[in-house]
Parts: structure tokens; C-alpha cells; sequence
């Protein structure tokens, strides 16, 4: 039999598809596969080459079916790719089901007693005895099922010849510190190897080779992310109730408020972190925290945003800043806490009954969760109320390939707080006026040692001396300034990114974790002859930029992943002369969105 080097040289003289493909790995959660499929994916990022992994699970412990996408693309696309190229299908129950989504021509690798190759004759099938493999990696029978994971490493390696080194480098990054783990793992994915090179005819035209383009770049997810964003920007106190999506950015946050936020001299943390009974406790404490002068936060999904709603009011009314990341998961109810959507974004402008008009930032990458989570709790401070950062679980809980985080130097900006010298040259304090003009008063803080430092918080009618009142005319005079505060804030969030295109009849507006999608599209659009100018939307209150890229086009696609069509619905009330220009592109099957879909919706909509 011939052996995989010689027919990868055969392949060669018959064309080959190099570092551009999807491979999805379909198992059942809790089979211990997480660790395989990050070896797979970072043996591949280490040879170079751009990738990035969407881990698809059940909201269950164990036992339903989990897919890992890895997608490889030499032109650093990193949206989901609609496609799959190489399935390893090692889960029995939906074994038939993956092969048949599969286009023709793609490729199977499967245990050889599934008879795969039955379902579909026009996909490339290669047929392992994983339980036998797996029997010979150890007599341990627990350890038997996790060793399997690795076994396919070994046979995807050799089949797309990634490099040996790499697949031990990362092995041993994996479990770093577990020797005697790293040598099991490594003897499995020889294992797979060396039967994929003695018995398996390499007849597809996936191969992988080294390239430069990852050089200082690292992989991390969105929450990862923003916790250490959370951590440089000062965050000293932490509340939270554990919810997927978005537990991960809290536990990440401890850990490295542990490791670095530790007195040298004592021992004890510099920190506060308690996990609420709920997520109306968590954001009430935050607002307590908040007001004492801390810089507090919380994370939470649509769910306990609901909660939130009454306390989010509160801080909006009294002014007291504080950092609510919402990690967005499909809805309504509890919805699909394990599927990614966009379909918060009123809810967070919103919350609260009455007038409510919330801050919201709107990270589109790994690197932006961390810039703005720094730059949310600058905002929340200097504005003087709740800031929401909407993330998603695509970008909160996926691995993403990214530049490293640039360390902050700019220094705190704590707004507008009054210390006990101040107060007694200016001889009196009004906590609710507004001095300059701006919207935003003068704070004081609790201790400051001045009399004059002293005033009520009160979620009720309140004067600009924070005393009570419920007369007709304080009222509006209160919610008149606060509707100034969120119109100056305009001019302080982080502005859209805009590409704008010359001669381009059509703009494409998106925010958030479908940029990656919507880069790619562009492209496609491209080379269809249809050029596109592309804004992303970064916050809310909108800029002045977004009226300009809108009167800019003739007809402006704005691309959610929600079913009503949200971000566009806000735009056409923020400008309603301009919203007869406004097309809307909407994904909500729970799915990250894909080049594909955006770029086929607007080819139909371009044609009617």
C-alpha cells in the first residue's frame, strides 16, 4: 500500500486546496473532546496559519451532541464558514445526519463500525478502528474514551500533514504541568499517525502548510478578554450570578484578580468578589459599590438583564456608574443559552420602565471586549451612570485569532468627584446641577471630610440639592439634564468604523461579532461587481458619522443577528428622514453568521 507522502506528491500533480477549509469534529458533551480540538486547532495556528474554533454545545452537562468548527483561510477570513470540508464524525447519534449536510466531494473520517461510507458514496471516506487504537493507548478504560479524541488528532495530522512538533508543542501547552497526561497524549496521536500513514490512501485535496501569518498573535475568546480589560481598568469589585453565556468572564476575572490584585505585605486581596443570589442582588451591589467609589461591574445574559431592569433604572436616576456586561444568548425566556444572537440591544438601551436611556458599547473583536471594557468603566465614571458592553457568545465564549492586547497607560478618568478641598473653596455642593452645561454634575464621595460632601440618594423625585420633591417642574428639569448627559455622551463614545467606498451605490451597517462575517462579504461583493461601503457601529447613542454614511448611499443593508431587525429599528428612530434608504439583513437560527448569507441576501435583495 502506498503510503501518505507518496500519494500527497501523486495529489500534488493533481491540484491541491492549501490552508483553506473548514473541519468539524462531531462528539458528545462532556467526552473530554475540548482538549483535543484546541490541540487540532493550535498546531495549525503554530504552523502560521490564520484560524479560528466555534465550539457548538448542548446547554446540558453531558451526553448531548457538540460540534467544534475549525475553520483554516490563508486570506484570515475567521467568520463561520457555511460549509463543512472534513468532518470527523465520532458521535453514533448524529453520525447519518452530519454526513448527510455534507457538500459532495467533502470529506468523512469516522470509526470504522458507524459504516459511514454507506450514507453518501459522493463524500471521501477514511474509516478508523478507534477502539482498537484506543486499546492499545492504555489499559485504563476510563482513560480508553479521552484518549480516543486524541487518536483523531493524529489521523487529521497526517492527513493534512501538519507538522509533529507542533501537535507536541501544543499538547503540552494543554496540560502544561501533567506529565504523565502530555505522555499519554502524545503516544495517542502517534497512535493515529502511524495507522493513518500504514493503512489510509490520502485521496482529498485538504493540506496544510507553514506559513508566517500568525507571528505575535495570540488566541483567547471575548470574555477572556474583557476580564483582563476588567482588571487594568481598576475593577475592585466584582457581583455576579453564574450564567452561560457569560460566567466565563467573571471566573477569568477572579483568577487574575487573585494573581495580581494581591497586598505583597498581607496577603489578602485588594478585591471584593461575591456571587449574588441573583442578578437583581448582583447589579444592586455594584450600584452600592458604585457609589462608594469603587469601580465595580457585573456580567450577566439576556435573563438577567430582565432582572436587572429595576435597579438599571435606579442607577440611571440617582447617576451612579458602574459596568454591566451582557453576553448575548438567544431568546426569549431562558431561549438557547448555548446559541449566540444580537437581540438585546433595546433591551439594553432601555431597561428600566419610563425614560431610560442607557450607554452601550459594542466590541466587534477579542481585542475591542478588552479595549472597551476598559474604556466602559472611564465612560461610567465620567458620565456618572450604568454602562452596558453588549458582547455575544460567538465572540464572548469562541477562540479568535488576534493581535496582542496593547497595556494601558492613560490614567483613570474618574469624572467629575469633588474631594474635601474643593467643597471648601467652592463653600456649597448641589449634587444634582448641572455646572457646566454638559449634563453631568459634580459627585461626591462617601468619607470625603467635609460636611458639605453629604446628600441623599433617592430613586425618587429629587431636586438639584438631592432633596425629595414631586412638583411638576423639578421633575422635568431633572429628566431634561439627563437626556443632555446621554446627547453629550455622543461625543464620547467610541466612534464607528467606516470604509467608505467611491462611486458605491450600497452601504452594509453592522456591529458587534458580524463584522467578521460582513469583511468577507465585502470581497464576495467585490468580485460580483458590486462595491459596498461598510460602517460598523461601535456604541449607542449614535455618532454624527452615521447620518453622514447613510445620506452618503442610496440603499443601506443593515446586517443583526436578530429576527425584528433591532439596530435598524433604533436607527430609523435616531433618523427617521433617512429611513426609507434602510434594508434590513436579519440572522437568528442561533448560528454565527456567515460571508455567505450576508452576501446572498443582498444579491437577491440588489435584484428586486
Amino acid at each position: 500500500m502506498k503510503t501518505l507522502a507518496a500519494d500527497s506528491a501523486q495529489q500534488t500533480q493533481q491540484g491541491r486546496i492549501v490552508n483553506d477549509f473548514s473541519i468539524q469534529v462531531a462528539t458528545v458533551n462532556g467526552s473530554g473532546s475540548q482538549s483535543s480540538n484546541n490541540v487540532l486547532m493550535r498546531s495549525i495556528f503554530q504552523m502560521g496559519i490564520p484560524v479560528s474554533g466555534k465550539n457548538l454545545f448542548p446547554s446540558n452537562i453531558a451526553g448531548l451532541p457538540t460540534w467544534f468548527t475549525i475553520r483554516i483561510n490563508k486570506a484570515g477570513y475567521i467568520a463561520r464558514k457555511k460549509e463543512i470540508d472534513i468532518l470527523v464524525a465520532m458521535n453514533p447519534q448524529t453520525g447519518v445526519d452530519d454526513v448527510k449536510a455534507l457538500e459532495p466531494g467533502a470529506v468523512c473520517i469516522s470509526p470504522v463500525e458507524l459504516r459511514l461510507k454507506d450514507v453518501r458514496a459522493d463524500v471521501k471516506h477514511y474509516q478508523v478502528p478507534f477502539t482498537e487504537l484506543a486499546n492499545k493507548a492504555t489499559d485504563n478504560i476510563k482513560l480508553r474514551k479521552l484518549l480516543t479524541n486524541m487518536i483523531y488528532v493524529g489521523v487529521v495530522a497526517e492527513l493534512l500533514e501538519i507538522e509533529h512538533p507542533e501537535i507536541e508543542n501544543a499538547i503540552r501547552k494543554q496540560f502544561e504541568g501533567k506529565a504523565k497526561a502530555v505522555d499519554l497524549n502524545l503516544n495517542a496521536v502517534q497512535l493515529g499517525r502511524e495507522w493513518a500513514r500504514e493503512n489510509l490512501k490520502k485521496e482529498d485535496p485538504y493540506f496544510v502548510e507553514r506559513s508566517n501569518q500568525t507571528t505575535g498573535k495570540i488566541i483567547i475568546d471575548g470574555n477572556a478578554a474583557a476580564a483582563l480589560g476588567c482588571m487594568f481598568a481598576g475593577a475592585t469589585v466584582v457581583t455576579w450570578y453564574p450564567i452561560t453565556p457569560s460566567s466565563s468572564l467573571c471566573e477569568t476575572l477572579i483568577d487574575y484578580l487573585e494573581e495580581y490584585r494581591t497586598d505583597k505585605e498581607t496577603g489578602k486581596g485588594t478585591f471584593a468578589v461575591v456571587q449574588a443570589e441573583d442578578e437583581l442582588a448582583a447589579i444592586g451591589m455594584a450600584l452600592g459599590a458604585g457609589w462608594a467609589g469603587a469601580r465595580s461591574m457585573t456580567s450577566t445574559s439576556g435573563p438577567g438583564i430582565s432582572l436587572m431592569a429595576e435597579f438599571a433604572g435606579f442607577g440611571y436616576f440617582t447617576e451612579i456608574p458602574t459596568v454591566i456586561f451582557d453576553v448575548q444568548r438567544v431568546g426569549p425566556s431562558t431561549g438557547l443559552p448555548t446559541r449566540t444572537s444580537q437581540a438585546d440591544l433595546i433591551s439594553a438601551l432601555f431597561l428600566s420602565h419610563g425614560d431610560t436611556k442607557h450607554i452601550v458599547l459594542l466590541p466587534g473583536s477579542v481585542a475591542e471586549c478588552y479595549d472597551m471594557a476598559i474604556e466602559a468603566f472611564d465612560i461610567a465614571e465620567r458620565f456618572q451612570t450604568p454602562v452596558f458592553v453588549l458582547s455575544d457568545l460567538d465572540l464572548g465564549m469562541n477562540n479568535w485569532m488576534s493581535e496582542p492586547f496593547k497595556y494601558p497607560t492613560k490614567p483613570f478618568d474618574r469624572g467629575k468627584v469633588l474631594n474635601a478641598e474643593q467643597l471648601e473653596k467652592l463653600g456649597k455642593f448641589e449634587r444634582y446641577k448641572d455646572v457646566d452645561g454638559d449634563g453631568i454634575p459634580y459627585r461626591t464621595l462617601p468619607g470625603t471630610d467635609n460636611p458639605l460632601a453629604a446628600y441623599f440618594v433617592r430613586g425618587s423625585g429629587h431636586t438639584e440639592k438631592a432633596t425629595y420633591t414631586e412638583k411638576p417642574e423639578d421633575y422635568k428639569n431633572l429628566m431634561d439634564r439627563l437626556n443632555r448627559k446621554f446627547e453629550t455622551a455622543r461625543k464620547f463614545v467610541p466612534v464607528p468604523v467606516v470604509n467608505t467606498v467611491k462611486g458605491a451605490k450600497i452601504g452594509l451597517i453592522a456591529f458587534g461579532s458580524s463584522d467578521f462575517a460582513v469583511e468577507e462579504s465585502l470581497d464576495h461583493l467585490k468580485a460580483a461587481n458590486i462595491p459596498a461601503s461598510y460602517l460598523r457601529l461601535r456604541a449607542m447613542p449614535f455618532n454624527e458619522e452615521l447620518r453622514q454614511f447613510i445620506e452618503g448611499h442610496e440603499r443601506v443593508y443593515v446586517i443583526e443577528q436578530n429576527r425584528d431587525g433591532q439596530m435598524r429599528d433604533l436607527i430609523t428612530i435616531a433618523l427617521p428622514d433617512l429611513a426609507t434608504k434602510l434594508r434590513s439583513i436579519r440572522h437568528y437560527i442561533g448560528l454565527p453568521i456567515d460571508a455567505r448569507f450576508v452576501t446572498d441576501e443582498i444579491m437577491t435583495q440588489e435584484k428586486k
